[in-house]
C-alpha cells in the first residue's frame, strides 16, 4: 500500500483531526473565559477550584465543538 491509496483512502478523517487539534487550544481559552466571567457577574471572586472546574467543563464542551465544526468544515469543502 503506497502513500497515495493510503492518504485517498483517510483524506477526511485526517484532516478533521488536523483541523480539530488545531482549534482545540483557542476555543477551548475563548469557552473558558466566557464561562470565568460569566460567574464573575454572579459572583465577585471565583476560587482556584472553580477555575479548574470551569477549565474542565470548557475543555468538554471545546472537544466536542471542534469536532463537529471540522466534520462539517471538511465535509462540504473537500467533497
Amino acid at each position: 500500500m503506497n502513500f497515495t491509496s493510503f492518504y485517498i483512502a483517510f483524506h477526511d478523517p485526517i484532516w478533521v483531526a488536523v483541523l480539530s487539534a488545531a482549534l482545540f487550544f483557542p476555543v477551548r481559552k475563548l469557552i473558558w473565559v466566557l464561562y470565568v466571567r460569566k460567574k464573575q457577574k454572579s459572583q465577585k471572586t471565583v476560587s482556584d477550584d472553580e477555575k479548574i472546574n470551569l477549565k474542565k467543563r470548557a475543555t468538554l464542551t471545546s472537544v466536542l465543538l471542534c469536532i463537529v465544526f471540522s466534520y462539517l468544515y471538511v465535509s462540504q469543502v473537500f467533497n
